[in-house]
């Protein structure tokens, strides 16, 4: 069974942060440039939550605030679930189905770890997958 610990695994724990403190325009323009949908929010090396482009669309324009005046701490996600690195994808794609959200923060001994998005867990179960077909099909083809 797959674990969070794979995706980490496939992908490495780079993490994306930025200050509560700082705008949502400074966020946005983050995540345009590393085309990533969500910032982890980040003080004194403590996890504070996650900014999203969902955040930005339902928090702030759909508000009428603005982008340049309104803070990554006003916005941010900061009550999720959290994870560990054996939590399973299907544990995960539970989680983020009852809390209708698409990131997952993952700890480790109370520690940060990083985050997995649903992309991340759909990747993660494409490949598992494809192992086991690839696993079936070399079976087959060995005992023919």
């Amino acid at each position: 069974m797959r674990t969070v610990a794979h995706i980490f695994q496939r992908k490495g724990t780079h993490n994306i942060v930025i200050s509560p403190t700082a705008t949502v325009r400074e966020a946005l323009q983050i995540m345009a440039e590393k085309n990533i949908g969500s910032v982890i929010v980040m003080e004194d090396n403590e996890f504070k939550g996650l900014i999203t482009e969902r955040d930005y669309a339902r928090k702030v324009i759909l508000l009428g605030k603005s982008s340049q005046d309104t803070t990554v701490a006003e916005i941010m996600s900061s009550y999720m679930p959290k994870i560990s690195p054996r939590h399973t994808l299907e544990d995960c794609m539970t989680l983020m189905s009852a809390h209708n959200i698409r990131y997952l923060p993952v700890f480790e001994n109370d520690e940060f770890v990083g985050v997995v998005s649903i992309n991340d867990v759909v990747k993660e179960t494409i490949l598992s997958q494809q192992e086991t077909i690839e696993q079936l099909q070399s079976y087959i083809h060995s005992t023919v």
